[in-house]
């Protein structure tokens, strides 16, 4: 088949690619010309593990190609995706703007039948303002889907490769056969590609991702009242994960979440609810519990300090939200840089793949380190906001003699309690005993 995606931001380049896999012509589209030159000439513009390599096999079988030029696009494809930002406004409610100016221009340009699909993460109703939008200047057929995307950063190809499920909106039986035939491919296993209205499929996203956050959320309360009760709060996730009807995944406490979707979409779907005069009580709840619990880290910080941390040096492990990115878009690392910052600290950080893109936003504020072990050179403790894998099994031993105070403030439970004593650290995690009981 032949396709275009509009955007080559993260969602857009691993849908085009990976559509490209499959034997497909698909053609990229950006109105950034310096990035689609650099796409063209085979630099990929975002780290996710995998992706490189799809990549480039796909540009060197002329299946997939970049361009600037949507003109000359429109007519040679069948299917139109739209991997458009919907960034937050000022009230949090997402910006259609970038979707909503690209639908104008098709309406302009389209001359015959084409499915358009939003790809983008979307409030409900959106499909029907983009049908809207290009039904304003194009009175042909053409028909309008949304197919949200599932991907998680970091597994996004084998997570597009090998969907749990794949939604999509359409009430156009042409459109569903369409897009039976674009993603059988991806289901030939048996997962479920899952037919329903528009205004469902949009919804199903913001449902999804304000789910999952509400977990994390839930769990990092349980750590709060472990902190306080002398519970365990690994104990507690064993306890109620291996319950089927709860599962074992997203029950991990630390400091809270971040990335490109879970706050992004919580806001939106707020913001949506209020919008039909619904008090979406729940998820107001699970952002207030995320804001708070990505700086607990530093108030148990300033408790060992007894509140003084002018002067202190501390290195950071992990700037990115979670490992195998390199985003650090709502992750709580700047969270706790900006506190410590202000606390008269400063800091030295070290992130496998985030640092240039901390760089590019803090600038010389913070000081990054060649190694997670040069991190630890002057630094009065260290800190830990991300799990990268490197980190799991540290030379404790090397880390002891470049550390001497053997402080450790670990937001996301990376090591054994028992086994940090008995080395001689001391290990203060979330919602676990600091000393053994």
């Amino acid at each position: 088949m032949k396709i275009a995606v509009i955007g080559t931001g993260y969602v857009g380049l691993v849908t085009g690619t990976c559509f490209a896999e499959t034997g497909n012509k698909v053609v990229c589209v950006d109105n950034d010309q310096a990035k689609v030159d650099k796409l063209s000439a085979g630099q990929i513009t975002i780290y996710e593990p995998g992706l490189e390599k799809l990549f480039l096999r796909n540009i060197k079988e002329e299946r997939l190609r970049f361009t600037t030029d949507l003109v000359s696009v429109v007519d040679e494809v069948e299917i139109i995706f739209l991997a458009l930002p919907t960034p937050p406004g000022a009230d949090g409610a997402a910006d259609l703007k970038y979707v909503l100016g690209v639908a104008e221009d098709l309406g302009k340009l389209l001359n015959s039948y084409k499915v358009i699909v939003n790809k983008s993460t979307v409030p409900v109703g959106t499909a029907d303002k983009v049908r809207a939008t290009i039904a304003k200047n194009y009175q042909g057929e053409f028909d309008v889907v949304s197919n949200p995307e599932f991907l998680r950063e970091g597994v996004a190809v084998d997570d597009f490769m090998k969907p749990d499920r794949v939604v999509i909106g359409t009430n156009s039986e042409r459109a569903r056969k369409l897009m039976s035939e674009l993603y059988a491919p991806f289901v030939r296993q048996g997962n479920p590609v899952l037919f329903m209205d528009e205004r469902s499929s949009e919804l199903t996203k913001y449902a999804a991702n304000s789910f999952l956050a509400m977990k994390i959320s839930f769990m990092n309360e349980i750590a709060q009242l472990c902190e306080r009760m002398g519970a365990d709060v690994d104990m507690v996730r064993r306890g109620i994960g291996s319950d089927e009807r709860i599962g074992k995944r997203f029950l991990f406490s630390g400091i809270g979440y971040g990335g490109s979707c879970f706050p992004k979409d919580v806001q939106a779907l707020i913001k949506s609810a209020d919008a039909v005069d619904y008090d979406f009580a729940i998820l107001k709840a699970v952002e207030q519990v995320n804001a708070k619990q990505k700086v607990h880290l530093v108030q148990k910080i300033k408790e060992h300090y007894q509140g003084n941390l002018k002067g202190k040096r501390f290195a950071l492990w992990g700037l990115a939200f979670k490992p195998n990115t390199d985003d650090i878009r709502e992750a709580p690392a700047l969270a706790i840089i900006d506190a410590l910052l202000k606390e008269g600290a400063t800091v030295c950080a070290y992130d496998p793949e985030a640092m240039a893109n901390v760089k590019n936003l803090l600038g010389d504020s913070i000081d990054y380190a060649t190694s997670q072990y040069s991190a630890l050179e002057g630094a009065d403790a260290l800190l830990i906001a991300t799990e990268w894998s490197e980190f799991r099994t540290p030379d404790f031993e090397r880390m002891a003699t470049l550390l001497p105070s053997k402080l450790i403030f670990d937001g996301r439970n990376l090591f054994e309690v028992a086994k940090m004593n008995q080395l001689g650290y001391q290990y203060i995690s979330v919602g676990r005993p600091t000393e053994l009981t």
